[in-house]
């Protein structure tokens, strides 16, 4: 297509009006998000509801297509409406004007990270009403708030609550990430998330003195075991080139605080590390060897974790899921070349599959640079418009399982 045939495609279009609509954090306001997505639904003539888990400034819009055994357990096409803060400085086009260039991308915030797969459910769905097709279960689109901070405004309540369970949800499709290759990848599980924080105390006293047991020397011991671990995760991605950073555990540290001037030993250090951990580590055991270095070094080492997620069974990929098995056949079907991995981020999914449902994370994006939360981060018209395409043979090989 030209460029002017990408403007004038009615599916581009709504995608282009969805990008326009700033729900960036921080202090995001969902009110026009809310009324393009009521907008959406009555256009294809599916009911529509908006429920609030926390409170009324966190929305979550869901539209229903009734299957034709409503019985059975439904199907949810989950995506999250808020965006990352931008820097408009480092962008070479505004980021919420979804401008459109001569070689048909599309730049905006969101536009890969995730209102790209919100909107391309909705134009698979929009073709599949209009070729007669009924699904056999029921399908919910569910639009979410609040998942890049975290989710705990939005799916993470939403899944405990009675609204939810009245869903009787079986299966849940979710946001993976562009590909940069001709592959697509699928994600069936994640890491889990530690954010933890060491406070470290120790001798305190004059900086001319070499002074025992000082919070300085304790914490470059736990540093240095930590970033000893961090070391070996990197070798093992650099022996093990089929291992990808879902793969492994990483650390990283992220905050340091401490000391009031510069002659003056400090009584108290603190540092932070994002720790997430692969799915085959025993987090137990793990726990217990951070433990074990904090008393190597000298004692009087406080752990706080500021995020400690449980451990999230992965969706089976096997067999014994037939979800699965709808899910994989359809994009062999399509000749599309997949890979299979553990997200190296956290999604919703994880609250999906923590209320033991399984969810798989795919995005349509292949051939595409991986610009999700950086700058000038743009979706081609023709990646998009294929996406739709996918979604069209997914959805219905999945609700009809």
């Amino acid at each position: 297509m030209s460029a002017a045939q990408w403007e004038n495609n009615e599916e581009i279009k709504i995608f282009r009006e969805y990008l326009r609509i700033p729900t960036v954090h921080p202090n995001v306001d969902y009110t026009a998000c809310v009324e393009f997505l009521k907008r959406q639904a009555a256009g294809l003539s599916l009911p529509v509801d908006v429920v609030y888990p926390v409170n009324e400034k966190n929305p979550v819009v869901v539209m229903k297509w009734e299957g034709t055994q409503p019985e059975l357990p439904s199907i949810i096409l989950n995506s999250h409406t808020d965006v990352v803060p931008v820097f408009p400085e480092k962008w070479t086009h505004e980021p919420f004007s979804a401008d459109l260039d001569a070689e048909g991308r599309i730049f905006a915030r969101g536009s890969q990270d995730m209102k790209c797969v919100g909107t391309q459910y909705l134009g698979a769905i929009r073709a599949l009403k209009a070729s007669g097709y009924k699904p056999k279960r029921t399908i919910y689109l569910t639009y979410v708030p609040d998942e890049e901070v975290g989710g705990h405004l939005g799916m993470r309540e939403l899944v405990k609550g009675d609204y939810f369970k009245s869903l009787n949800v079986g299966f849940s499709f979710d946001e993976g990430i562009s590909s940069e290759d001709e592959t697509y990848a699928v994600y069936y599980a994640e890491r889990t998330l530690w954010h933890l924080r060491f406070k470290i105390s120790g001798t305190a006293g004059h900086g001319s003195l070499l002074l025992p047991n000082t919070a300085g020397e304790k914490l470059n011991y736990v540093v240095n075991k930590l970033m000893e671990f961090r070391k070996s995760q990197l070798q093992r991605l650099a022996e093990d080139k089929s291992l990808e950073i879902g793969d492994v555990t990483t650390v990283n540290l992220t905050q340091l605080r401490g000391g009031v001037q510069s002659n003056v030993v400090p009584p108290l250090l603190e540092v932070v590390f994002d720790i997430r951990i692969a799915i085959t580590v025993d987090i137990a055991a793990l726990e217990k060897q951070i433990r074990d270095w904090c008393e190597e070094a000298g004692g009087g080492i406080e752990l706080e974790f500021e995020m400690k997620n449980p451990f999230v069974e992965p969706t089976k990929i096997d067999s014994s899921n037939p979800f699965w098995v709808a899910f994989k056949q359809s994009l062999d079907d399509l000749g599309l070349k997949t890979r299979v991995r553990v997200f190296p981020g956290a999604t919703d999914s994880r609250y999906v599959r923590y209320a033991g449902i399984p969810a798989l994370g795919f995005s349509p994006i292949n051939n595409t640079p991986l610009l999700l939360h950086d700058h000038d981060e743009f979706l081609r018209a023709d990646t998009y418009l294929h996406g739709i395409e996918v979604y069209k043979k997914l959805i219905p090989a999945v609700a009809d399982s």
